[in-house]
């Protein structure tokens, strides 16, 4: 590829695919996730950070070596890696006395940090403490967000609106009840987020709908939140903007009531009432 007046030009076919790939679409491709071990890291990290990319595999890429970095401080080397892999999302683990076992949770808008939340780990069962089987890989899962705080708290919001976007996989049109394998449950209570991941089981009920039991796969975690870094209203808004193209037409002389009734308007030409039948020819025969 050679570079003209700040124009990256392709000299092959696989460089041109390359750029085309990393080019703006009006339908995103599903968000991949980079996970990254800090320069000091305890082995609850390190496993936590395995346990989260077995959920999140295929759309993840795992750094094994350490990075020394600081997210709050220096950015520019989460913006590197997050170029070089075409990552829009992060998590950044990292170990220290003054904040153990810590995992930062983020996302970028054109490759700069939007948000990110520091999260620390107070308790933490890894997948393999949780002997039982698991969900395949690339599995979609169910999220469940339970608590006021996540209603209320602007912080805990974002907190969610992050953990959606880390979690929730591809866009689908349809799903099959088969498929609703895997359950993520967020509990906010008395300043901690507990994390719990579940394998749904269906089970025989004698009728048409089947029974429902959750069995627990792991990870699980215990949660306190630490440090955050929120984006300004105005470039959340700007990060949160839909192309026009994408936005449903208004369809004219069309409205709905409160209970979603379609009301139509017809448009028709002036009729000439002196043409109109009024009176009905006598049919009767004599």
């Amino acid at each position: 590829m050679t570079q003209l007046d700040g124009v990256v030009k392709p000299k092959t076919k696989r460089s041109k695919r390359f750029l085309q790939s990393r080019e703006p679409k009006l339908i995103e491709n599903v968000k991949n996730a980079m996970l990254i071990k800090g320069g000091n890291t305890s082995e609850t990290v390190t496993q936590a950070l395995k346990d989260i990319y077995a959920l999140k595999k295929p759309n993840a890429v795992l750094y094994k070596k350490k990075n020394i970095t600081r997210p709050f401080e220096d950015q520019t080397s989460l913006e590197f890696f997050s170029k070089k892999s075409d990552c829009s999302l992060f998590l950044f683990g990292s170990h220290n006395k003054k904040r153990p076992n810590n995992l930062i949770f983020g996302r970028m808008f054109d490759f700069h940090v939007l948000d990110m939340i520091e999260l620390g780990i107070e308790k933490f069962t890894s997948l393999k403490e949780i002997k039982r089987s698991t969900c395949p890989e690339g599995t979609k899962p169910l999220l469940v967000f339970a608590g006021e705080a996540f209603d209320m708290d602007n912080e805990y919001k974002r907190l969610r609106s992050i953990l959606t976007d880390f979690f929730r996989g591809p866009t689908v049109p349809s799903v099959r009840l088969a498929g609703l394998e895997h359950l993520l449950h967020f509990t906010a209570l008395e300043g901690k987020i507990y994390m719990r991941s579940y394998k749904v089981l269906l089970k025989k009920s004698g009728c048409r709908t089947p029974r429902i039991e959750l069995e627990e796969m792991g990870p699980s975690f215990d949660f306190v939140m630490r440090r955050t870094h929120l984006a300004s209203d105005d470039l959340y808004k700007t990060a949160h903007r839909q192309p026009k193209a994408l936005k449903p037409k208004k369809k004219k002389n069309i409205s709905h009531d409160a209970f979603g009734t379609k009301f139509g308007r017809l448009h028709m030409q002036k009729q000439d009432l002196e043409k109109l039948q009024t009176r009905r020819p006598d049919l009767r025969t004599k």
